[in-house]
């Protein structure tokens, strides 16, 4: 299956991606299949698979097909304050 990260809070190692129906699914950083620290960003287009938990469903085995492009954040200028 195929979706994009709504959010995900790298703190708490997990967050949620908006499958192909609109619907949420949870996603913790377990799932994520990568080296290093794991970690996905909002608007990453993913594959996953779908798993049932004692809490629901969950994805697993998610891969990071396109990553969303960086948000650039707006530096205040000194008159800003």
């Amino acid at each position: 299956m195929e979706g994009k990260v709504k959010w995900f809070d790298a703190r708490k190692g997990y967050g949620f991606i908006i499958k192909d129906d609109g619907t949420d699914l949870f996603v913790h950083y377990s799932s994520i299949k990568m080296d290093g620290f794991k970690t996905l960003r909002e608007d990453d287009v993913v594959k996953y698979e779908i798993v049932q938990t004692d809490k629901g469903e969950q994805a697993s085995d998610v891969e990071i097909v396109k990553k969303a492009p960086r948000k650039r954040r707006r530096r205040k200028s000194q008159s800003e304050g």
